[in-house]
């Protein structure tokens, strides 16, 4: 599918998911709507209240506060997960030994360590950054834990044959390898960065969007906390869309996928 019907069809689908919204939420004749706007408020209002509020100067505080938490957190997970992936994957014993101590760590519910976060850190950023890093550190740690894994015998076989030493190795073998599944695991990570502050910010603090949404869900405030949803999503696929960026940057060598249709 060409880049221009794509994104028409990305388009029309965001269209007529509003349509079917606002559609369930409108009064036909003079019978109740399907969907109660006091529940479901409506698509209008909705972007009604999302365009106000971008257009103030009040959430940009907000927002501004739950970006720096949710980029922080993206890069010290993304950063620790590809340097502890890398060390583990080149070094068996090691991986051995830590292997349960990971999975351990990796099942705790995150929801629980938010509390333990806000004691050691208090209700500023570095406990929402906490929170965000251990959703971002344990998803890039296993992908590029995995890709170095991956990379195939007779290549490395056929690079130490020429004479390539371990630093040699490392840059034109593993890191190649090992990219396709960083930056997969790295387009996972930007929402759950952001969750991760979002949720911390919802638990306990006195700003930020996750604050502006429990603050609207307290007083009942559907429109306001649809739209703090809102807002979140244009900020994770613009984030995302810079990853896609830098994936395309460094993936140059990559061969384009071909159409099957």
């Amino acid at each position: 599918m060409k880049r221009a019907s794509l994104l028409a069809t990305q388009i029309g689908v965001g269209v007529g998911f509003l349509l079917i919204w606002h559609l369930l939420t409108m009064k036909i004749g003079t019978g109740k709507p399907l969907f109660d706007p006091f529940f479901f408020s409506t698509p209008g209002d909705v972007l009604l209240r999302t365009w106000r509020d971008l257009t103030g100067t009040e959430i940009w505080r907000h927002i501004g506060i739950t970006l720096l938490e949710t980029v922080l957190a993206f890069l010290f997970g993304a950063i620790g997960g590809i340097l502890t992936g890398f060390t583990f994957a080149r070094r068996e014993i090691l991986a051995s030994v830590f292997e349960p101590y990971i999975k351990a760590a990796n099942s705790l519910p995150r929801v629980v360590l938010a509390p333990i976060f806000a004691l050691w850190f208090g209700l500023g950023i570095w406990s929402k950054v906490a929170l965000g890093f251990t959703l971002v550190f344990f998803i890039v740690f296993f992908n590029v834990y995995q890709g170095v894994r991956e990379v195939s015998p007779v290549v490395l076989s056929n690079a130490r044959m020429l004479g390539m030493n371990e630093r040699q190795l490392l840059r034109h073998v593993y890191w190649p390898s090992a990219l396709t599944w960083m930056f997969s695991s790295l387009h996972t990570s930007v929402g759950f960065a952001l969750v991760g502050s979002v949720v911390g910010e919802y638990l306990g603090s006195a700003a930020g969007l996750g604050y502006k949404i429990h603050e609207a869900e307290s007083v009942f405030d559907t429109t306001g906390v649809f739209s703090g949803m809102l807002v979140l999503s244009i900020f994770v696929i613009l984030i995302d869309l810079l990853v896609t960026a830098i994936e395309r940057r460094l993936l140059v060598w990559r061969p384009p996928v071909v159409a099957t249709t």
